[in-house]
């Protein structure tokens, strides 16, 4: 078990080395075709130009507020999505009438994307925290309300059939069975509506708020300062990469090694 245990935490730090290799060398072509081709800071940005904007969005505070302003926004929309859409896909899962007249409306719905819903949600909640969070919830909600609707359809009649048999009523069919089960699609819709509200979020800020990561891509943009468009991009790119690989991706694969068809190694 120790001999395991030490394989698994030295192959760690290599996968993270391997994830890192293109990055670097990304940033390190950037750097020299900025260097080789003296393309102007107004085009393009150097790679030192960004880090001073990073270090002096730190040191003014700035950085924090606008990241903590989009995870704040991020973090209530998706909360009041799950918890409107996780009941309504169990209970499309247990009523064939409830199902039949949602899941039109839900395939509808979750094709459209979170930037759709912007100039609605800016003419009911007018420009901020609001409009934003309802952008948010649409992203969200009907991703995550048919993903548990799947869930639900495949657990097979006989598992609630047997719980029935031995004297489970509906709500405990639903509590030890159905939800249980449908975990696993619960989670990857999670995963796949959280994909689109950052995306959505970043394209809201930019037009409905005055805080924010697209606020701040916005803001730059107007004053020509490239270095901090690009390190706002950095960190959207590198935040939502560090949610979904340390936070959505484990999670994911936890709750399909315990409710799902597989077995942990």
């Amino acid at each position: 078990m120790r001999s395991a245990s030490r394989t698994i935490e030295g192959t760690r730090p290599r996968a993270a080395l391997r994830a890192m290799a293109p990055f670097v060398l990304l940033v390190a072509l950037w750097q020299a075709v900025v260097q080789a081709f003296e393309v102007s800071p107004l085009v393009f940005p150097s790679v030192p130009a960004v880090l001073r904007a990073g270090l002096a969005g730190l040191a003014d505070g700035s950085l924090f507020a606008h990241v903590g302003a989009s995870l704040l926004r991020v973090a209530t929309g998706t909360a009041i999505a799950l918890l409107l859409a996780v009941p309504l896909g169990m209970a499309m899962g247990v009523s064939r009438a409830v199902a039949a007249f949602f899941t039109p409306l839900l395939r509808f719905f979750s094709v459209l994307a979170g930037i759709a819903w912007i100039p609605i949600a800016t003419l009911w909640f007018g420009y901020g925290f609001g409009a934003i969070v309802f952008v948010i919830f649409n992203a969200v909600f009907f991703v995550v309300a048919y993903n548990t609707l799947l869930g639900v359809a495949t657990i097979p009649m006989e598992l609630r059939r047997a719980a029935a048999s031995l004297g489970a009523g509906r709500l405990a069919i639903v509590r030890e069975v159905l939800l249980p089960g449908a975990l696993p699609n619960i989670v990857t819709g999670i995963r796949t509506g959280l994909g689109f509200a950052w995306r959505g979020l970043i394209a809201a800020e930019m037009i409905a708020t005055s805080t924010g990561l697209g606020y701040m891509l916005f803001l730059a943009r107007d004053f020509y300062r490239t270095e901090v468009i690009v390190l706002g991009m950095i960190l959207i790119g590198a935040i939502w990469l560090a949610l979904d690989r340390l936070l959505l991706a484990p999670l994911e694969r936890r709750t399909i090694e315990r409710w799902g068809l597989v077995r942990a190694a």
